[in-house]
């Protein structure tokens, strides 16, 4: 849990980075990190595909799953 924690700030930072633009901010990118850490987990486990490579791997597949959940906030909030 705590590896989790750690690995969705980190993604939520770099997915703020990547997104940038009209944003939520550094709280919520972080928010959106650690559930994107959750969710890009369980996207790549439907492709079929696991995160190998350690923490790097992970942070690879949380920052993905952030910039997913970051990108569909942004289509919700402009809705």
């Amino acid at each position: 849990m705590l590896w989790t924690i750690l690995v969705g700030i980190i993604a939520g930072w770099l997915a703020g980075v990547i997104m940038k633009g009209d944003g939520f901010g550094l709280v919520w990118d972080l928010i959106l990190g650690i559930a994107g850490a959750v969710v890009g987990g369980w996207l790549f486990g439907l492709l079929g595909l696991s995160a190998s490579g350690g923490m790097v791997g992970s942070i690879i597949v949380a920052t993905i799953g952030a910039v997913f959940l970051i990108f569909i906030s942004r289509l919700l909030r402009s809705a």
